[in-house]
């Protein structure tokens, strides 16, 4: 049986248990769990270690624990807003910071696992109650500097890069604000539903 870990903060989080890997939470990680786990009964172990509130740095700081002692086959990480949002409390991570991090990270991990897939996935963010104070000055620019850092990072180490920011721009003006991102930045169910899609397309061609 082959380990999927996802990594991220409260969009990967989303509630899951930190005693009980069969409760991994009520976002797309359980999406991908439902759909490739009845396709595939047996195959995969798939463990949610997303964390609430995490940056870049502080899954960085989470290496060994969340993700090396795992011994995963395949790794997913979405970071990059909270590197924005903790700018309000003076503890963002800038652009720079951010990508520097990310490559520290993704170079260890390929080090001590070279064999490992890992999927680099896009931070996103849209119109809703957390962002629209300040979304065109601050918000949509500063997570677009991180997901092109993301993809930066991707392409710099030959990994698969899922995009999600372009298809909740998409499906944002057919349905009222709020439907796919609750406040802007958080998924909801329908918007969990849309990155599974995804995330499982690029998963299924690479595995």
């Amino acid at each position: 049986m082959k380990t999927v870990v996802f990594q991220g903060d409260s969009i990967t989080d989303v509630g899951r248990s930190r005693d009980n890997d069969s409760m991994p939470g009520c976002g797309y990680p359980t999406v991908v769990r439902a759909v490739e786990g009845s396709r595939r009964p047996g195959e995969f172990r798939f463990l949610n270690r997303g964390i609430s509130g995490n940056r870049i740095v502080d899954v960085y700081a989470r290496i060994r624990r969340d993700i090396l002692n795992l011994e995963p086959d395949y790794l997913s990480i979405l970071i990059g807003v909270n590197d924005v949002w903790h700018d309000f409390e003076n503890n963002g991570v800038d652009a720079v910071k951010f990508e520097k991090i990310y490559c520290m990270l993704i170079e260890e991990l390929l080090e001590k696992r070279p064999q490992m897939k890992i999927i680099i996935m896009e931070p996103f963010v849209l119109h809703g109650s957390a962002t629209n104070g300040c979304y065109d000055d601050f918000f949509r620019p500063e997570v677009e500097l991180r997901a092109a850092a993301a993809k930066r990072v991707a392409e710099k180490y030959g990994l698969p890069f899922l995009p999600l920011q372009k298809m909740f721009d998409e499906v944002y003006p057919l349905q009222k604000e709020g439907y796919w991102l609750a406040d802007g930045v958080h998924p909801t169910v329908e918007g969990h539903g849309l990155i599974a899609e995804k995330w499982i397309g690029l998963f299924e061609s690479i595995c």
